[in-house]
């Protein structure tokens, strides 16, 4: 299941890679961006997938009508597959290469596979349950450095409410980053790049790859009242939002104390 998410992921970042220049832009909710090379990209790797697991599930941004696509498991295994083609739509709209391709697969609302791609760099995360998180098939771990000055934390935007006090404290004590992509912010924390990683607003496809492998390598992972973010209700799930913050172990505590 791992090497099918891989090479999903790798031929729907190349597709990406092929597209940025001159894939075509739209808007879905009024709000959010959404691309030809989107819809392209997460077609290869639902087809991908198939060729291998016929009768597993599927989750994906990308729906009709702007819909998400959601197609129930028919095996007796009840696997699914949630994707996320392009993480980081925004920037590659506008011809950024920070973006990634996500893909996880869960059993019982649990990731059991990940990898999220980051195809202009040639960056690939892995994770496998009972197996090592990988950056590229080495071995990575997520940082046991403390929150100050030197360190860097990945923070979200768009806070409907206005920006929150423990975002400016946590832009004046560190050298904070936004990159615009969530699941590579968390792919981050797996890798020790961040100390930690907090985002206000993702969906399930954002996440579940990730954070599988941010958890693999170590890090704490948890919403922002500190409960668990998986398992997850894959039959219930639709497109709701799920707060998260994932940090190194030793200041996981201190971030979730500034969210609240």
């Amino acid at each position: 299941m791992l090497e099918t998410a891989v090479v999903a992921a790798r031929l729907a970042g190349q597709r990406a890679m092929e597209e940025i220049n001159f894939t075509k832009v739209s808007l879905k909710h009024g709000t959010e961006p959404v691309t030809q090379a989107d819809i392209h990209c997460q077609k290869i790797i639902i087809d991908r997938i198939k060729e291998t697991y016929p009768d597993h599930g599927f989750i994906a941004e990308e729906g009709i009508d702007n819909n998400i696509f959601k197609q129930s498991p028919r095996g007796s295994k009840p696997v699914w597959w949630v994707i996320d083609p392009i993480d980081g739509t925004a920037n590659y709209a506008h011809g950024m290469m920070l973006f990634t391709v996500s893909i996880a697969a869960m059993y019982q609302g649990m990731p059991i596979v990940a990898a999220v791609f980051q195809p202009a760099a040639e960056m690939m995360f892995t994770a496998v349950k009972n197996g090592e998180p990988q950056l590229n098939a080495r071995r990575i771990n997520a940082s046991d450095d403390p929150f100050n000055k030197l360190s860097s934390v990945g923070i979200d935007s768009h806070y409907d409410d206005g920006v929150p006090g423990w975002i400016c404290e946590i832009m004046q004590k560190t050298r904070f980053r936004n990159l615009g992509t969530t699941a590579l912010h968390l792919a981050y924390v797996a890798r020790g790049s961040l100390i930690a990683a907090i985002a206000n607003r993702p969906r399930l496809w954002d996440i579940a790859a990730a954070a599988f492998i941010a958890e693999a390598a170590g890090a704490v992972v948890t919403d922002w009242k500190g409960q668990k973010i998986f398992p997850i209700d894959m039959d219930a799930y639709t497109d709701s939002a799920i707060e998260i913050i994932a940090a190194n172990k030793k200041v996981h505590a201190e971030m979730l104390n500034l969210i609240k």
